[in-house]
């Protein structure tokens, strides 16, 4: 069976570094910059019914970062129940805009 791998331009911010940390191993206490980007203005959270796989979530991704003010997107993904989508944004998210951005990612808000 062939393996295909999928890069969806995500970092674990959760991930211990090789270096720098102290906690490696390396022994080096230096200060660990963080992989998470700068504090957001505004969080929105919706729940989206119908993702099951890593392209569900690449494609979710895709869709709502295109949206005007949207730094950043995370996706808990509960395959066959309700996702979780975080949007980390510079303003309050356009519901409106929000919901289309799911529709076209081939998914839905639940109610």
């Amino acid at each position: 069976m062939e393996t295909q791998r999928i890069e969806l331009g995500l970092t674990d911010a959760a991930q211990e570094s090789s270096c720098g940390c102290g906690g490696c191993g390396c022994g080096d206490a230096g200060t660990v910059e963080s992989a998470v980007p700068a504090a957001v203005g505004e969080t929105t959270t919706v729940q989206v019914e119908g993702m099951t796989c890593g392209h569900c979530v690449s494609a979710v991704t895709e869709e709502v970062g295109k949206i005007d003010g949207v730094e950043q997107v995370s996706v808990d993904l509960v395959a066959g129940g309700l996702s979780t989508v975080t949007i980390g944004s510079a303003a309050a998210v356009d519901s409106e805009a929000l919901r289309s951005a799911i529709d076209e990612a081939g998914y839905s808000i639940a109610s």
